[in-house]
């Protein structure tokens, strides 16, 4: 497992952040994007997640094209999960390049982007 400090994970976060593409970037909005150790027990439940089942991110909310144009609505929330990304990584380089991935694949989310466009876009298989 890799170590970083608090402050070059946020870093890492902030370059992930900055690397989504700008078309989809600049229209982000009332997203809350968190870090925590670890999917809570009620996440890993609500996505039936099998023990051996890693999560390295997650998007909570609604996504744009179902909103049916409601406006009113509480913040969604992307939170990239910090211990499954340093045990998953063998260098601090991959950790950057794992929450960079990571981010744009839940920001994509929220503009109820599928897979296969997501990874498109990403240009990771």
């Amino acid at each position: 497992m890799v170590e970083v400090t608090e402050q070059q994970f946020d870093e890492f976060m902030e370059a992930g952040i900055a690397a989504v593409p700008e078309q989809y970037r600049s229209r982000i909005d009332n997203v809350a994007i968190m870090v925590a150790d670890n999917p809570s027990e009620q996440q890993r439940k609500d996505l039936k997640l099998a023990c051996n089942q890693t999560l390295f991110g997650l998007y909570e909310g609604v996504p744009l094209p179902q909103r049916g144009g409601r406006t009113k609505l509480l913040p969604d929330k992307i939170t990239v999960f910090k211990v499954p990304i340093l045990r998953f990584s063998q260098t601090e380089d991959e950790v950057k390049e794992q929450v960079k991935h990571t981010i744009w694949h839940e920001v994509a989310h929220y503009f109820g982007l599928d897979h296969k466009r997501i990874h498109e876009i990403d240009g990771r298989h």
